[in-house]
């Protein structure tokens, strides 16, 4: 398992999860930290596009298939992969940000909205933190929508604190 420290953010779909890690991420970054980020589909979803080589790959039953340039590169694996496997292929980073994974075993941060129906997909006690457009009294440190310094401090703090312990 990697010892790269992991934060997940959790919430229901469409509450800004995504809106939320782009944010931090650039927030990360501004502060120098190497940033890796995993999401968690829970549909099916298709990077590949019809007609192009990886896509015809794969159509041949490749069960990996990989494209590359000087810049960048993405490795498509046509079968089942565990998250932690994943994670362990994750490397030269110093923080690795999940969107989803609200079941794994990392700290996690929940968006929470007052206009969702449903607060949160986990208790909130659970969280390290709380990210919200509403007070919240759940006594767990608490960062509005906009408040990604905050956030990012936070972070930075308990991933200090984590490699001391």
């Amino acid at each position: 398992m990697t010892t790269i420290p992991i934060y997940s953010i959790v919430a229901y779909s469409g509450t800004g999860k995504t809106t939320l890690l782009v944010k931090l991420i650039t927030e990360l970054k501004r502060r120098g930290l190497r940033v890796a980020a995993i999401k968690h589909d829970a549909h099916e979803f298709d990077i590949d596009h019809e007609g192009k080589d990886s896509w015809r790959f794969s159509r041949a039953g490749a069960d990996v298939t990989i494209v590359a340039s000087a810049t960048k590169a993405a490795m498509i694996e046509n079968r089942p992969v565990p998250v932690e496997t994943l994670l362990g292929r994750i490397t030269d980073v110093d923080i690795i940000l999940t969107e989803g994974y609200k079941t794994g075993p990392w700290p996690k941060i929940v968006v929470r909205r007052s206009d969702a129906e449903n607060q949160s997909p986990i208790p909130v006690e659970s969280c390290i933190a709380v990210v919200t457009d509403t007070p919240d009294h759940s006594g767990v440190p608490t960062f509005g929508l906009d408040d990604v310094s905050g956030l990012g401090e936070f972070i930075l703090n308990d991933m200090k604190m984590t490699k001391n312990s």
